[in-house]
């Protein structure tokens, strides 16, 4: 029987390492979620892996020569317990295609309700209750908001989660 696996890559090598595995004929997946990246005054979406350094690939493991993907090109290692690789439960790789192509990637959720430019209201700590408008979004869960503070813009940067629409 066909289940998924998990293996996990050399830095930076997962989707180098989803293509050998495919060309060997292997089934593989890397989730991945939409970011915002910012670079010499330029911004643009870009994917980036949900779990840094793992991705899946199914095979059965009792008619595969499975050991084969352990010196494919990016592989680091399977995850084992003991001398065969870890099954992952069903319904998990499943349920993160599903959001992937719904755009609703389980990985930072609050990230996508706002936008540039909407107004905002933080929620808690030193600027509590005060709105400003939201200037970008961070890689790492934070956003950078202009704050109205005697008589000029001030940024801020601040968690994503101590944010709410205003």
């Amino acid at each position: 029987m066909i289940d998924w696996y998990v293996v996990f890559t050399h830095p930076a090598a997962e989707a180098r390492t989803v293509g050998h595995l495919c060309r060997q004929g292997f089934e593989s997946y890397l989730p991945r979620y939409r970011t915002i990246r910012r670079h010499a005054r330029r911004q643009e979406t870009v994917w980036r892996p949900l779990f840094p350094r793992y991705l899946f690939v199914a095979f059965d493991v009792e008619a595969t020569p499975w050991r084969v993907i352990l010196s494919t090109v990016g592989v680091v290692n399977l995850l084992r317990g003991g001398e065969k690789p870890l099954r992952v439960p069903a319904g998990v790789v499943e349920a993160l295609r599903t959001r992937e192509v719904e755009s609703k990637i389980v990985g930072h959720p609050d990230r996508f309700r706002f936008q540039p430019g909407q107004p905002v209201q933080i929620k808690d700590g030193p600027f509590s209750e005060l709105i400003g408008r939201l200037e970008s979004l961070g890689d790492d869960d934070r956003v950078q908001i202009l704050l109205e503070l005697l008589g000029r813009e001030v940024r801020v940067e601040v968690a994503v989660s101590r944010v709410q629409a205003a």
